[in-house]
Parts: structure tokens; C-alpha cells; sequence
């Protein structure tokens, strides 16, 4: 009995369709055909675009995102750059204020250098003015001092050692006194002694 109601409401169906499809304009039908086919044209064609959207814009993050990590990398370079710059630039300036301390330290030392020899320069006038003018009077005092005592003395002794020899008229007396086993007085008796009285 069901089934024969649900046959019955198939049937009126298909009765209410074929009666639909016969009253129909043809022309109708092919331009709704028509509409439906431009919608579903329209439908395929935003879909590729749509898709071909994601796709760009997946394309444009991935090569944001690469490009972000290479700025990042870029700037981590970058910094590691300027760490080292500035650490040269520390060394730099402790060598050049260790530079500069010692450059001070040179010109003080050319300073006193000048100042040296400044005082050299008026020390060698001295000595000069003293070998124009006092050794050749010491030179002619040892010189008649030779002609008086016929003694000839060695210079290069002990300061202590008195060393020569004596040219007497009939021999050559050596002389090797020492001044620290001897008094004053005793040294000039026995140089005098050697000196000939008959003049």
C-alpha cells in the first residue's frame, strides 16, 4: 500500500515535469542552459584565479620570508662587522694614546738631549779655552820640570803609584814609589833626592 502511494506521488511527478518540459518555450530552456553554462564558466575561471592568487601570494611570503632571513643574516654579519670595527677602533685608540705618550716621552727626551747638548757645547768651548791657554803653560811647567829633575814619568799607574825613571848624569835610576805606604814628606825627599844640586 506504501509502496503503491509512493509509486502513485513518482508518477504525479513525472506527469508535473513532462508537462513542464511541454509548456516550455525551447528558447527558454536553451538560454537558462546557457546562463547556467556563463555561471559555471564564470565559477571555473575565479576559481583558477583565485588559486593562481594563493599560489602568487604563497610565492611572494616564501620569497618575503627568504628575504627576511637574508636581511637578518645580513644584519648579523653587519653587526659582527661593526663589533670588529669598533674593536679596532679601541685598539686603535689605545695604541694611538700610547703612541701619543710616548711621543711626549721623545720629545722630552730630545729636550733634554738639546739641553745636553747645549751644556756639551759650552763645556767643549771651556775645554778649548783651556787647551789654547792652560795645557801648553802646563806643558811648558812639565817641560822644565823635566829640564830641572831628569825624570821622566809614566802616566798610565795606579793613582796610588808613583812610576818613572831618572836620567842622572851617569845612569837611569827607576823610580816606583808607592803613595799609600809613604808620607807626603817622605815622596818629596825622595824625588828631591834624585835632583842634582850643581846647577
Amino acid at each position: 500500500m506504501a509502496q503503491s502511494h509512493k509509486f502513485q506521488d513518482l508518477e504525479e511527478t513525472g506527469d508535473v515535469l513532462v508537462s513542464f518540459i511541454n509548456s516550455s518555450q525551447p528558447e527558454k530552456l536553451i538560454q537558462v542552459k546557457e546562463a547556467h553554462q556563463a555561471l559555471f564558466d564564470k565559477h571555473v575561471e575565479t576559481k583558477r584565479l583565485v588559486t593562481q592568487i594563493l599560489k602568487d601570494m604563497s610565492q611572494l611570503e616564501e620569497a618575503a620570508g627568504q628575504r627576511l632571513m637574508d636581511m637578518e643574516e645580513e644584519k648579523n654579519r653587519r653587526e659582527e662587522e661593526l663589533q670588529i670595527l669598533e674593536d679596532q677602533l679601541r685598539k686603535s685608540s689605545a695604541k694611538s694614546q700610547m703612541t701619543d705618550s710616548e711621543l711626549q716621552f721623545l720629545q722630552r727626551e730630545l729636550e733634554s738631549l738639546r739641553i745636553d747638548d747645549h751644556e756639551l757645547e759650552v763645556l767643549r768651548s771651556e775645554v778649548e779655552e783651556d787647551t789654547t791657554e792652560i795645557i801648553p803653560s802646563a806643558v811648558y811647567v812639565a817641560q822644565v820640570y823635566h829640564l830641572i829633575t831628569k825624570i821622566k814619568w809614566e802616566y798610565d799607574t795606579p793613582p796610588n803609584v808613583l812610576k818613572g825613571v831618572h836620567y842622572g848624569p851617569d845612569l837611569a835610576t827607576p823610580i816606583n814609589m808607592d803613595k799609600c805606604s809613604l808620607s807626603p814628606c817622605e815622596v818629596s825627599d825622595q824625588l828631591w833626592s834624585f835632583v842634582s844640586t850643581e846647577w
